[in-house]
């Protein structure tokens, strides 16, 4: 696949070919409004609430549960079968620092930390009233959320600031997740809460910060220890005759429960159209309900929280850098950026539209596996299409995309290769494959494995060259001996030691690949979702080019342009932003902020 003409801009910098189609669209938003408005005004009415919300994710929700609570009539148009949307599918972190949760754990977090840490990740992406307006409202979201449903949220101990060494990081986290609920909370709704990305182990009750134990479970104490616990939580609940949810299950099923509570409907199969603007305000939306189009209106304000575009082929084609594609994502198969495009045709500006919440993953045939613990654990390394390591397998899972974008263009490394031993495969659980246990034939048949008895037969499967593999996996084990990484530093940042094997020494990162079989694992751009929208303010105004404001248009969550710039600060950084901006637009909306 050839770079797209978007992709060879500089950094930050948009293309010719966008500003020349962004002048074009916002020459001809006016007109065009002008014409959909009085074409949507004779649609027949669907309803007229205060406030019209687009998406029931993370941000979509937040933002109705505070709406109802600000006493304005709300509605929440969804445009799947189902509610949640990629937030159900997550892990549920949520990177919110000075939260309450934390604070009444002792984390040792403070206003001043949280501003310099996020300047310091961040940069000069994201004007920095947009990051006070994040770190001053984020742990009055968490408050509020747990006042109006029945969510409560646990601290993920341990789970590392992604970049803890710089100023305010911490190596012990402020992310937190949601505590275990009771799905029958939602009664008869609870069947149509979208389905989790990767089913927890029947019987049991897994937490994300689990995970990291329960990949050890074969090795380690504390990872048997905790494989029990959760068969026992799974044990005690089934006692109760409880439907356990955790996770992205549990944020959107609590929010939904706080939605029902405040008696705000959640309209799904009804999928954004375009927006209505009347005299330059946007007062309402064109969906399509019972399959046809109708106009629901809203007095105060229209906030979308419809996702991002990963699984549009034509966006990410025009913005995002190649090889890109639509099957490598995690996302929520409706994030197709219709509420971007919506705004866009009114004359939103538009920013990080190249960027992603990117990860390494696995194409899988059945769905891509995003790859956390995998590529991390000792005994591991990637390599690129010259069978050379190009990256710190342990860094966070965006920049080690970024790298393969960035190096791609002379040693190719899309596809990238994970390369581990027998050894490897008889420690530790990949995927939802238990130690020692044979891979599925359909990951061979796919191309997605590959397995052979030497290491110059593992390469010609893969089409690297078998000397340079040789040479690399030979200078990797010297260094893994002596727990040392000068090429690419893999254990120096107290982040890298989150997925890894504490019983591996000098460093637990890293440990040498020498019993075969060897496998090799193909590893391409995964994403949880992209991270480029309308660009708003601090208020969660979508704002245009020149800085004005489109009167009645809110974004929050992956329809907007995240306040991560082109980082990523901890675990949650997507989903704590998109919970907080929809508690702001809301609280905006009421007068209230």
């Amino acid at each position: 696949m050839t770079t797209s003409t978007d992709s060879a801009a500089p950094s930050g910098a948009p293309s010719r070919r966008r500003v020349l189609a962004g002048a074009a669209g916002a020459g001809l938003a006016v007109a065009a409004g002008v014409q959909q408005g009085a074409h949507a005004a004779d649609l027949p009415p669907l309803g007229t609430y205060d406030v019209v919300v687009i998406g029931s994710g993370a941000a979509g929700m937040t933002a109705a549960l505070t709406a109802a609570g600000q006493g304005l009539s709300c509605v929440v148009v969804e445009k799947a079968p189902t509610f949640g949307g990629s937030t159900a599918r997550s892990g549920a972190g949520i990177w919110i620092p000075n939260n309450p949760v934390i604070m009444a754990a002792g984390v040792p977090d403070t206003p001043a930390k949280a501003a310099a840490y996020l300047a310091a990740v961040v940069g000069p992406d994201v004007p920095a009233d947009r990051q006070r307006a994040f770190l001053t409202h984020g742990p009055a979201t968490i408050s509020y959320v747990m006042a109006h449903s029945p969510l409560r949220f646990r601290w993920m101990e341990g789970y590392s600031d992604y970049y803890p060494e710089l100023p305010g990081g911490l190596p012990n986290g402020r992310s937190i997740e949601p505590d275990q609920i009771d799905g029958h909370v939602l009664g008869p709704e609870l069947a149509r809460l979208n389905p989790p990305y990767m089913d927890v182990p029947a019987g049991m009750v897994v937490f994300s910060a689990d995970y990291k134990w329960i990949a050890l479970a074969a090795v380690n104490a504390k990872g048997a220890a905790v494989a029990a616990q959760c068969l026992a939580r799974g044990t005690a609940a089934a006692l109760r005759g409880e439907k356990p949810l955790t996770m992205g299950q549990a944020l959107a099923a609590g929010l939904r429960a706080g939605l029902r509570t405040a008696g705000v409907p959640v309209w799904l199969n009804t999928p954004l159209t375009d927006l209505h603007v009347e005299n330059g305000t946007v007062t309402g939306a064109v969906v399509t309900r019972d399959g046809q189009p109708g106009l629901v209106r809203a007095r105060r304000g229209v906030i979308v929280g419809s996702g991002g575009f990963e699984h549009n082929a034509a966006m990410r084609d025009r913005f995002q850098r190649q090889p890109i594609g639509t099957d490598w994502t995690v996302g929520a198969k409706e994030n197709t950026g219709d509420g971007i495009r919506a705004g866009e045709r009114l004359g939103a500006a538009l920013d990080l539209m190249d960027d992603a919440w990117w990860g390494p993953a696995i194409p899988l045939p059945d769905e891509p596996y995003f790859c956390l613990a995998e590529r991390t654990l000792p005994g591991g390394l990637l390599v690129n299409g010259s069978g050379r390591r190009f990256v710190n397998e342990a860094a966070p899972y965006s920049d080690v995309v970024h790298t393969m974008y960035d190096v791609h263009g002379t040693d190719p490394a899309i596809p990238s290769w994970l390369i581990v031993d027998q050894n490897y495969r008889n420690r530790y659980l990949f995927k939802d494959v238990l130690p020692v246990l044979p891979f599925p034939d359909t990951w061979y048949d796919s191309g997605a494995a590959h397995k052979a008895w030497t290491l110059d037969a593992l390469a010609a499967s893969i089409d690297v060259p078998p000397a340079a593999l040789r040479t690399t996996v030979d200078r990797f084990n010297s260094q893994a001996r002596k727990g040392e990484d000068p090429d690419f530093h893999r254990g120096d940042s107290a982040y890298d030691h989150y997925y890894t094997d504490p019983s591996v020494l000098p460093n637990p990162c890293l440990a040498p690949l020498w019993l075969p079989p060897y496998y090799a694992f193909r590893i391409v751009p995964g994403d949880l979702g992209t991270k480029g929208g309308m660009r708003t303010d601090a208020r969660a105004r979508v704002l245009r080019e020149d800085g004005s404001v489109i009167r009645g248009l809110y974004a929050a969550g992956n329809a907007s342009a995240a306040v991560m710039g082109h980082s990523y600060a901890g675990a949650g950084s997507t989903i704590g932003p998109a919970m907080t901006f929809g508690y702001i637009a809301a609280r905006d909306i009421a007068g209230t902020l």
